[in-house]
C-alpha cells in the first residue's frame, strides 16, 4: 500500500530532485554498487543540500509496504508552507501577533504539541530551519491535532538571519534560555509583535541564534528540578505571551 508521504521510483525522484529539490525532506537511496543514475542522484543531492541516507532493501520495505520502489524513495515535505516574509508582515493581524521559531527541534511529537498550543492561544504562526528539524510527518500530525493544517509556517535556510530580520521588522525577539540577565516569563514586560525562538532538546538555542534575540526569556522553578522539556516549557512560555496580550 502506498504511503503519501513517499515518492518511490528512480525517475521520478530524478525528475524532481532537478526540478523542485525544496518539496523533498529526504531520499533513501539502497545501498549497492553505484550506477550512474544513483551518482547523479546523490550529487544532486549535494548540491541541493537535501539529506539523503544510504540504506538496506529491508528498510525500504520498511518505509513504503508493497510498492516497486526500484531502491528510491523521496520522503515529501507538507505542501502548506507561507513565505517567511509573508509571516512577518501578517503577524501583526493573528489574534496573539506572536511567531514561535523551532531551533532544530527534533522530536515530532514535540513540534505538534507547540502548534497546537500556539494555534489554540491565536498565535501568528511557526518558523523552522529547513535543515535540521523534525519531519512533520504522521507523528507531528498527531500530536498537533489538525493544527499544523491550519497555521501558517515559514522555512528559512537560516534561522539566525530570520531573527535578525524579525528585529528590523519591528519584532521583539525572545530567546527561551536561563541567562545573567535574562527575565522571568512570568514577570517580563513582553511586547508585541514578537518572536520567541525555543531551542533543540539537548542544546538548547544554538548561541548564533541567540545573539539575534533582544532579549533572554526563562520559566522561574521554585523547586530544585532539572528542567522541563520543549513542549512544556514552550506551553507555559507562549501563555505568558497570551496574558500579556491580553
Amino acid at each position: 500500500m502506498a504511503n503519501e508521504n513517499f515518492l518511490p521510483g528512480l525517475k521520478p525522484v530524478l525528475e524532481l530532485l532537478r526540478s523542485a529539490p525544496g518539496d523533498i525532506d529526504q531520499i533513501y537511496l539502497r545501498k549497492a554498487r553505484p550506477s550512474r543514475e544513483s551518482a547523479e542522484m546523490l550529487d544532486l543531492c549535494r548540491a541541493a543540500k537535501v539529506r539523503f541516507a544510504l540504506v538496506p532493501d529491508d528498510a525500504l520495505a520498511r518505509l513504503c509496504p508493497g510498492v516497486r520502489h526500484q531502491g528510491v524513495l523521496a520522503r515529501l515535505r507538507s505542501s502548506s508552507r507561507v513565505a517567511w516574509e509573508t509571516l512577518l508582515t501578517e503577524a501583526a493581524d493573528a489574534p496573539l501577533p506572536l511567531v514561535v521559531a523551532l531551533d532544530q527541534v527534533q522530536d515530532p511529537g514535540n513540534v505538534g504539541t507547540l502548534a497546537r498550543t500556539l494555534y489554540a492561544l491565536g498565535g501568528a504562526g511557526l518558523v523552522l530551519p529547513r535543515h535540521n528539524s523534525a519531519y512533520l510527518g504522521p507523528g507531528a500530525r498527531r500530536s498537533a491535532a489538525g493544527a499544523l493544517e491550519r497555521l501558517p509556517l515559514a522555512e528559512v535556510v537560516n534561522l539566525a538571519r530570520a531573527v535578525e530580520q524579525a528585529r528590523e521588522a519591528g519584532f521583539s525577539t525572545y530567546a527561551a534560555r536561563f541567562a545573567e540577565d535574562g527575565m522571568n516569563a512570568l514577570s517580563a514586560p513582553l511586547k508585541f509583535p514578537a518572536l520567541l525562538v525555543l531551542g533543540n532538546e539537548d542544546r538548547g538555542v544554538r548561541p548564533g541564534v541567540a545573539k539575534q534575540c533582544a532579549h533572554s526569556l526563562h520559566v522561574p522553578f521554585l523547586r530544585d528540578f532539572d528542567s522541563l522539556n520543549v513542549a512544556q516549557a514552550g506551553g507555559i512560555l507562549i501563555s505568558c505571551f497570551a496574558r500579556a496580550h491580553a
